[in-house]
């Protein structure tokens, strides 16, 4: 399991990531028109940044198998 780590404050456990994703669902519409997403499929996912919620910074994010 990959996990982030902080090696600016230690923190393995809070981080703000900003995530782009191309996703393909099935749209099921109701007679009355109300949307249904279902069966959601993601594509393409591609972590466009990641901050430590500690120390507010994403200069010393490293990503690591646990």
């Amino acid at each position: 399991m990959s996990r982030y780590k902080c090696e600016a404050c230690g923190n393995i456990t809070r981080f703000d990531v900003t995530e782009t994703r191309t996703t393909k669902s099935f749209y099921h519409y109701a007679i009355s028109g109300q949307l249904n997403i279902e069966d959601v499929e993601v594509v393409r996912s591609e972590i466009d940044s990641v901050e430590c919620r500690w120390c507010g910074h994403g200069k010393n994010i490293v990503l690591y198998e646990s």
